[in-house]
This record gives structure tokens, sequence and C-alpha cells, in this order.
């Protein structure tokens, strides 16, 4: 009964992030059911769910509550456009993420995934801009490790990569500054002594095209997709300082960072910095049902309210704008990570698998140990005096990702970075069982 779904799969499903032929070494899993941290698969094997399916599956698989609203919310409505039509699961969804979102945020507009919601940010800037007399402010500015998702404005504004290298023609310009990597210092500094050295690009931009940056974009303490690279909070709010001393906008992607996963309910809320724009995504549903939105200031939405003559309207939209469905799943993740006092068991978690972490250390072929809240990275090297990285064509993380198997583990690794962003859900002894079985898995590298 495997063999044959495996062989189905083969013959008509193109998978993402994955270079098919690999699957003549690995066949994917064939996962049938799923409870809290575990996903179980059709031999009847189980593993520990180390990357929350993606980042999104906050508060575990088959959660009782979340399964209750989607069931509620069928009976009643399903899906309609949210053009000229509102519904109440969209209306109590903006109420409570206002409610939570930093200082300023008045304003909530749906898309259905983490790209989306970046797109709108960068459309809703540039459109500003023209609504208001200063068409010239066309520029974008980014990190040269920031991952912003894989539509095309997403991709210009990230930091060029494997993700996106092969779709330059297709991207618009954008200014790229060095990223806060304190382990591979763009200035060959060390932090704290660095005076945070690696700004000064970002400061140079500023001076002298100022008056043409339209917004800096920042995944706020971690780059997620860009190595899993924490930063110090000062960075951030030099950052923001000098974006907004030129005028600019200031989007914050908290599409992996948000919903407790750090410690708080948003990175952001670390640090003395607050934004013009904040995208969401992922743990907004708990990863139950796509769902993307963009919150924006009172100033940005203002910016767009007039006559229709006048030609502001924002001019975007998706189908599943708002879906009742997602909408509703959404509230209740919503209620659970504020009844539940999640941020308060994230913290406490956190303490554990952090200083699990530092076992790694001592392992010949580490040359970082990092991490922020439930999440936790290790990067490997194949010189840790020099730094000096594995080759891609040695692949050491699909090593990696093949070796966790057999200990019971979904470890999908960013190259030579093996990471856990683990779901809230685990008791302390699995974190440990978790960070434990990977150790071996490392300790045993070919």
């Amino acid at each position: 009964m495997v063999s044959e779904w495996i062989s189905r799969d083969a013959a008509r499903c193109w998978h993402p992030f994955t270079q098919m032929k690999d699957y003549e070494l690995q066949p994917p899993l064939l996962i049938t059911r799923a409870r809290g941290a575990k996903l179980f698969s059709a031999d009847g094997n189980y593993y520990y769910d180390t990357i929350s399916s993606w980042w999104c599956n906050t508060l575990g698989h088959n959660h009782p509550r979340l399964k209750a609203a989607l069931r509620r919310q069928m009976n009643q409505l399903e899906h309609t456009l949210f053009a000229g039509i509102t519904h109440p699961p969209a209306i109590e969804l903006a109420e409570r993420l206002t409610a939570i979102a930093p200082e300023g945020l008045k304003k909530v507009f749906f898309s259905d995934n983490g790209s989306t919601a970046v797109e709108v940010a960068l459309k809703m800037s540039l459109q500003y801009w023209r609504n208001t007399a200063q068409p010239q402010r066309s520029l974008f500015i980014g990190l040269d490790h920031g991952y912003h998702g894989d539509t095309v404005g997403a991709m210009s504004v990230s930091g060029r990569s494997a993700f996106n290298e092969v779709f330059s023609p297709l991207l618009f310009d954008a200014r790229h500054v060095p990223a806060p990597y304190c382990y591979r210092c763009p200035c060959g500094k060390q932090y704290p002594s660095c005076g945070i050295a690696c700004l000064e690009p970002l400061r140079q931009i500023c001076a002298a095209e100022g008056n043409r940056v339209s917004a800096l974009i920042i995944e706020p303490l971690l780059l997620a997709a860009g190595g899993m690279i924490v930063y110090p909070r000062e960075y951030l709010e030099g950052a923001v300082a000098i974006a907004r001393g030129c005028g600019a906008h200031i989007i914050f992607d908290e599409i992996a960072t948000g919903f407790c996963r750090t410690g708080t309910m948003f990175a952001c809320e670390q640090t003395a910095a607050t934004p013009d724009f904040l995208c969401l995504s992922k743990g907004i549903t708990a990863g139950y049902l796509p769902l993307g939105v963009t919150l924006v200031t009172e100033q940005i939405y203002q910016a767009f309210y007039d006559d229709y003559t006048r030609k502001k309207t924002f001019y975007h939209g998706h189908t599943y704008t708002a879906n009742p469905l997602a909408c509703a799943v959404a509230v209740e993740a919503l209620k659970i990570y504020t009844e539940e006092r999640v941020v308060e068991r994230v913290q406490s978690q956190a303490v554990v698998l952090q200083k699990a972490m530092q076992q790694f250390r001592h392992l010949p072929n580490v040359g970082d140990v990092r991490g922020i809240g439930m999440v936790g990275a290790v990067e490997l090297v194949r010189d840790r005096a020099t730094k000096e990285p594995f080759a891609f064509e040695q692949r050491v993380g699909f090593q990696v990702y093949r070796e966790g198997l057999a200990e019971h583990l979904l470890l999908r690794p960013l190259g030579n970075v093996i990471y856990f962003f683990l779901p809230f859900c685990l008791r302390d002894a699995e974190i440990l069982r978790i960070v434990r079985r990977t150790h071996a898995v490392l300790a045993h590298l070919k």
C-alpha cells in the first residue's frame, strides 16, 4: 500500500524546494495522521515535527479547539468574496490583531500567505508615496540574508540566494545591505565591541538616496530562511532610526517570528522599534489554514481614503482574502495564545531548549550555536578555525535529514544550518529528547 502511494506521487506530484531526483535515494514520507508534535507515517513510524511543518504549526497537530472552531464556521459560511462584503470572523480577527499589535497599527488588510502579505506592504508603500505627491520614492532596501517569500516583489527585496538567483531577470532593482550576521561578521568585528558597524552601509544609502527610499523591510531579531541568524536588538533599533531619518517606511516581516515564537507575541516587542507595516502569516492560524495579513498605521490608510475619482484606491486582492474558515480558526488561535498564556510557556520552554543547545558546541564540525525563543540553530563547518563551510556538493544537510529519520526526527536543514522551530505543545522531556537525538546524528556525520 505504501509503495503504491509513493509510486502515484512520483508519477504526478512536484514537491517544493526539492530536487525531485533525490526521491530516488529517499522517497517522501507518507504521512497519514498527526497529533501534537508527532507525524505518523503509513508504515507505522512516527516523527517529531521539529520545524512545526515549515514554522506554522505552533500549537500542535489535531488541536481540539481549532478543529471545533473550523467545524462551527463550516456550518455557517465557508467562503465569500471580501469586496463589498464582510463577515464576523474577519471583523473579530481584525479587532483582536490590532489589540495586540505594536503601537499605531490600526488597520488590517487580508491576504492568503506570507509572500502576499509582503507584496501588499510593498505595493501599499509605493502607492502611498504616489498618493502623497512623492512619486520619486520607489527604492526598497532589504538585507542580504533576508528572505521574504517567493512572489516577485518578495524575492526582489530578499537577499540573493539559491531561492531566487535563477529568477533575477524578473526582479526589480532594490538595495541590499549586509546582514548583522555576528558569526560571519561582514565587518570582521565582534559583538558587542563592534559598535554595530554593519549599519554603516545602510547609513550611506540613506544619506545618498534618502529621498528615493520607499521602505526598509526587515525580519526582527531573526533572519529565518537566510540561515536562522539571530542578531542584536541594537541593529534593529539602529536600522529603523536610520530609515526613519530619511523619511522611509518601516516594514517588519514577522511571518516566521510572530505569535510567541521568540518569547514575545511579536519579536519587535523585545526592542524599542515599531513599524508602519507588519506582515503576518504562518502561526496566525497555527498552521491549520492559509491566511496572511498586513497591518498598517492610520496614516497609511488615510492616504488611500478619498473620492473614487481621485484614483487612490488600493487595487490589490485575492480570491481567498479573509476566508471565513481561516479567519475563524485564527480567532480561536489568538484566544488560545492569550487564555493558555502561551508566551509564558514559550519563555519557560526556551530556557530548556537554549540550555540543551549548548551540548552541540563541543562537536568538531559545529561552528556556531544560536537561538531565540523556541528556535535553535547549529551551523556546521568543515573547519572550525577558519569557519570554512561545507561545499554545497557535499550535501551535509541532506545527510542530516536522512539520518534524522532513523531517530524519528523530521529535520529539514537550511544548507549547513541544522535548526529547530519547535511546536509549543512539547513537554520539556520531549525537547531534551529531540536535542539529544539530533546530537547523536551530528556526532556521526561522515
